[in-house]
């Protein structure tokens, strides 16, 4: 047995061990960076250290204020908030009293809040501020189960009149009970820990889901040991890495990133405001972040978008870096498999430098300059995006999981990365191909199974622990995955002819500088069409160059000259396309797609039968006159 596998199969049974072997070892040590906000004008945030130990003090607090409420083991505590240090710090807490968490995203609606609520049976909800207070206080009738909410924005944490006495309490009371229980009961939190078993419920996850209720995902305590080992065995992080953590950890992708982080004992700075990431980045200067695909399409977007800006001459520089930044990554990534080395021919390296001194290295720096590398997961990211990063010196390696599998099932392995593919399992992670081309799974990391849903359980996870992803895929002989669709996604038209069309869109999104969204259709219709959503910034800049200046968003896009630049991009991707693939027809979307209307999961995942609903009368005019319309 090798050390990685004895390390993976001799695990502790949960993470609060993980935290307690982490604090031990490295007190003292940095942990986590948090900002201060600046008042209005007042200048930059300032950014704020925790080390180990006293994030264990505020930990044990947590712990000790949920036994003091009477919390027992495996009742849910639910945590409505953005990704920022308490998150974190409440999760562990959560967790080191033997209870469970229940993620919910800020961002879900009253109605749905009191769904997961409800059905999760949380006894205690954690709120970030008064509107998710409120949520909780507009739904009380519906929640009888519900003790109390604790709010961590203390000014936020009012009671008023109609709720129940002590319903309502502040993230810093709660400590404050917790650290006075633990003067009475010293070893209270160390024992409940200590009584974790492997198979007890941990984490309880709801599937943001593209269609219908979401379902919760039953994550136990081994999941996330299993997280912890495995991820750190990749290589992926090493002790003295810097980790930019502004994903959702309501999710399970963001989720996963604190485990690995604990088991090696790293520092992260963690900030949840998208807004902040461009700021943030020189000032965090990190090592590695993780982050979804979206968020590198509108960085490469934007960076062509001021390059164009910047007048004929300079376009044409950043387009032909660009084209280079790809030959030297393919020619890179192809030598590095067959002989281990990543040479490149001596007249592409020629290029390639003075397209870095050119246009790569101010595209490092915005990346804060020290960035080993990027983790991208979630979707895809189309191929020929990542190969430009790949060649600017950007290294993002894919990733592949689901939250059914906590996260972390395969993943790009550091130098030998391969841009299109998501990596190789991690260790302890077995994977087979299905007759139908479905991907199967089978590790410790599986969910035990959908919270009171034996029947849909039993559709996607074999007696035997294959779990059935729903994602259809391909392995080379040497164990990298691709990702080719979504077995439910894939496009079958009239003709019999299948098509996947994340692959479409993908391809799109890296010819043209200008998408947002892409939705491609064609399911039983006799050819393919696109609807087709606009970065804002980046068209309005365009519109101010070509006699559109001073239009709005919506006029810009129902502009014609805007549909016929966007046609000499959907003809530059036909050209790539077997014949059924292409797109014969599209329409420019009056707005953009997003989590607020519904069209995208709150991890930017594309909610296809939803756009599709809304936008069918698009959809119908583009079939209209066609025998299948």
């Amino acid at each position: 047995m090798s050390d990685t596998q004895s390390l993976i199969e001799n695990r502790p049974a949960s993470v609060a061990t993980v935290f307690l072997e982490r604090v031990a070892a490295t007190p003292d040590g940095e942990a986590y960076r948090y900002p201060v906000p600046a008042a209005a004008g007042q200048g930059p945030d300032e950014w704020k250290s925790l080390s180990w130990g006293q994030a264990a003090e505020q930990v044990f607090a947590i712990a000790a204020g949920l036994l003091d409420l009477g919390i027992q083991p495996e009742q849910r505590v639910a945590l409505a908030s953005n990704t920022r240090v308490e998150w974190i710090l409440a999760d562990l807490g959560i967790m080191c009293a033997g209870a469970a968490v229940t993620t919910i995203y800020p961002s879900t609606n009253a109605e749905e809040s009191a769904f997961i609520l409800a059905d999760s049976d949380s006894r205690i909800l954690i709120a970030e501020d008064g509107a998710q207070l409120a949520k909780a206080r507009e739904q009380r009738a519906n929640l009888p189960g519900l003790r109390h909410v604790i709010v961590v924005e203390a000014a936020d944490a009012v009671a008023v009149e109609g709720d129940p006495e002590g319903w309502v309490l502040s993230l810093a009371e709660l400590e404050k009970r917790g650290a006075e229980y633990l003067a009475e009961h010293p070893g209270a939190v160390k024992e409940r820990i200590a009584a974790i078993t492997a198979d007890q419920l941990a984490t309880l996850i709801y599937t943001s889901g593209t269609t219908g209720r979401p379902k919760g995902v039953r994550l136990p305590h081994d999941n996330w040991a299993y997280m912890a080992k495995a991820t750190v065995a990749t290589g992926l992080m090493t002790k003295d890495d810097v980790q930019y953590l502004w994903l959702p950890l309501a999710h399970v992708f963001g989720k996963v990133l604190t485990s690995g982080q604990i088991e090696v004992g790293h520092v992260t700075a963690v900030d949840g405001r998208i807004d902040k990431i461009i700021e943030n980045l020189p000032v965090v200067q990190p090592t590695y972040m993780a982050a979804v695909p979206r968020i590198f399409e509108k960085v490469y977007n934007g960076v062509a978008a001021k390059a164009r800006a910047a007048g004929g001459a300079k376009y044409k520089i950043f387009k032909w870096a660009a084209e280079v930044a790809r030959e030297y990554a393919k020619a890179s990534q192809d030598n590095f498999r067959r002989t281990g080395t990543a040479n490149v021919p001596f007249a592409l390296a020629a290029k390639h430098a003075v397209a870095d001194k050119l246009v790569y290295a101010k595209i490092r720096e915005a990346f804060g300059g020290n960035l080993r590398a990027c983790v991208s997961g979630s979707a895809a990211l189309a191929p020929e995006i990542g190969y430009f990063f790949a060649g600017a010196g950007v290294h993002i390696l894919e990733g592949y999981g689901l939250t059914e599998s906590s996260a972390a099932s395969f993943v790009n392995p550091g130098e030998a990365y391969r841009t299109g593919t998501v990596g190789k399992p991690l260790p302890g992670t077995e994977v087979r191909i299905a007759d139908d081309g479905e991907i199967l799974l089978r590790s410790p990391g599986i969910m035990e199974g959908y919270h009171g849903l034996p029947e849909k359980t039993a559709e996607v996870l074999e007696a035997d622990g294959w779990f059935h992803t729903g994602d259809i895929g391909e392995l080379s002989p040497d164990g990298y995955l691709r990702i080719t669709d979504r077995k439910k996604d894939l496009i079958k038209t009239s003709g019999g002819k299948y098509v996947a069309p994340a692959e479409v869109e993908g391809q799109f999104k890296a010819i043209c500088p200008y998408v947002s969204n892409i939705v491609v259709h064609g399911a039983d219709r006799n050819f393919c069409t696109a609807l087709i959503a606009l970065d804002e910034p980046a068209i309005l800049g365009w519109a101010a160059e070509n006699g559109l200046e001073g239009k709005t968003y919506g006029e810009v896009v129902a502009a014609p000259e805007t549909a016929r630049l966007v046609e000499t991009y959907v003809q530059t991707l036909n050209q790539g396309l077997q014949r059924w693939q292409t797109i014969k027809k599209f329409k420019l979307l009056p707005r953009d797609l997003d989590v607020e209307h519904g069209d995208l999961t709150p991890s930017l995942k594309l909610k296809r039968p939803a756009v599709e609903r809304e936008f069918k009368h698009l959809i119908d005019e583009m079939y209209e006159g066609s025998r299948e319309a």
